[in-house]
This record gives structure tokens, C-alpha cells and sequence, in this order.
């Protein structure tokens, strides 16, 4: 561990306390924020979304699952994966918990993925998650909502991901080494990999019309990944060189 600053408990006490002028401020500022994603205009959703669920066939309407609103988790697992992305699965582990907590406050939680029904059957009971898990297969909600690209407009070059058209990380020349590390974990290659992207999108249904109305991206869905909120707290905060964290079966393999 390298050599950091002591001190006393007073000193701490005074660096503590400017600290916490930071952190208020920080946090107002996000409650900011949250009003100002309240506040984005509704965008109507007119195309008939198909999804496969434990319950059968779905629509889009059909997850809200009698609440108002509805959260969307988009899981990068392409119909060619052998397993889910790792760092999804990182995300996903904190999924569990609070699922009941958003239904019982009128929103509805799901994750989507492009992968037949039967995978993610197979990979949510080898993580030993319960949360719901549609397949959109065969379908362009992922398309619809950019999480997912075709292997044209990744030939192309015409591919856009958190609203910005090309230049993404995983989308480099060559391929970077994490993309590669991470589409061998899910037994394919970082072209296959690359054509499905992490996200999370919200919905509402007002007057029996399902609205979209809001998505984030990339670094974007850093606030639903848990494990990074307790890393930014921990004494060496996230102490990355490079890519540590694994499916959580898979550490006991390293």
C-alpha cells in the first residue's frame, strides 16, 4: 500500500468537514439532475414491442405489470454469447434486492437482453439472481433504443451509442484489449461482442400509452452499478490498473 498522509483526529476532523461541504453540495446538485430527467418531454411509443418472458409472450405494456413506470435494464447478452458480459453481471448482482422495493413504489423492473429465453434462464440460475428477464430476439426494441448494432453498421461505421455517432471505446482499431478480454469470456469474438452495448432505458404508461422517457449509456449507468458506489468510499477508492472484477463464481478461479 503506498505511504498517504497522517494526521490527528482533529486535523482529520477539519478535512473531514470540508469534505462535507463538497458532498452536499454534490448531492443537491444531483438532485439537480433528477429533476431535470423528470422533466424531459415524453416521447410516445407507437411500435409493438414482442417479448419472451417466464409468463409467455410479452409486450412492452406488458411489462409495466400493472404499475405506472417501468425501468429497463439492457443486458448485453447478443444471441451468440455462451454467457452474459461480466461487468453486466457486476451490475446485475445488486438487482436482486431491490426489485421488490420498485414494485411496491409503482415501477416495474426488468432486464432485456437479445438472447433466446432459454440462456438467460440457464445463466440467471447459475448466478442465483430472481430478478425478471425478458428476451427481445428477433425483435428492434434493442436497435430502437441503440444497445444494439447490425453487423452492417458496424462495417459501416455507422453505429450510435450514447448519442454520439462512432468514436466509442469499443469500437477502436484494433480492438482494445478489455473488448477482447471480455468477448472471450463470452465465448465469442469482439465483433460479435461490440454489437450489443450496456444501457438503461425508463417508460411510463399514462391513459393506456406507453411513453419513453429517458436512457443513459455507457459511464452512464455507473449509478447502478453497486459495487463502485462502496469502491469510491472504500480508503484506495476504485485502485484500478487494468480489468479485475470477474462473474462472482469466478473469482475462486483466479
Amino acid at each position: 500500500m503506498n505511504a498517504h498522509t497522517t494526521g490527528t483526529r482533529e486535523e482529520w476532523l477539519k478535512a473531514r468537514m470540508a469534505l462535507l461541504k463538497a458532498e452536499k453540495e454534490h448531492t443537491r446538485r444531483g438532485d439537480e439532475l433528477a429533476r431535470q430527467r423528470q422533466a424531459l418531454p415524453w416521447v410516445r411509443v407507437d411500435k409493438t414491442y414482442r417479448f419472451d418472458t417466464d409468463q409467455g409472450p410479452a409486450t412492452l405494456e406488458d411489462l409495466f405489470r400493472g404499475r405506472s413506470q417501468l425501468l429497463v435494464y439492457h443486458f448485453m447478452f447478443g444471441p451468440d454469447y455462451k454467457a452474459g458480459c461480466p461487468s453486466c453481471s457486476a451490475v446485475a448482482d445488486g438487482f436482486n434486492g431491490n426489485v421488490a422495493h420498485l414494485e411496491h413504489h409503482d415501477v416495474a423492473f426488468w432486464a432485456v437482453s437479445r438472447a433466446p429465453l432459454p440462456k438467460l434462464q440457464a445463466y440467471r440460475r447459475r448466478m442465483g439472481w430472481s430478478f425478471p428477464w425478458a428476451s427481445s430476439v428477433e425483435g428492434e426494441f434493442n436497435f430502437d433504443f441503440n444497445v444494439s448494432f447490425t453487423e452492417e453498421q458496424q462495417r459501416k461505421g455507422d453505429i450510435e451509442y450514447n448519442f454520439e455517432r462512432g468514436g466509442h471505446a469499443m469500437d477502436a482499431t484494433p480492438t482494445p484489449e478489455p473488448v477482447a478480454y471480455f468477448a472471450a469470456s463470452c465465448g465469442t469474438d469482439a465483433p460479435t461482442y461490440s454489437r450489443d452495448r450496456p444501457g438503461l432505458s425508463a417508460f411510463v404508461l399514462n391513459d393506456g400509452v406507453v411513453y419513453h422517457t429517458y436512457s443513459s449509456y455507457a459511464r452512464g449507468v455507473d449509478g447502478v452499478w453497486g459495487m463502485y458506489q462502496w469502491l469510491d468510499r472504500a480508503p484506495l477508492g476504485r485502485n484500478e490498473s487494468g480489468i479485475w472484477w470477474r462473474r462472482h463464481d469466478e473469482y475462486d478461479r483466479i
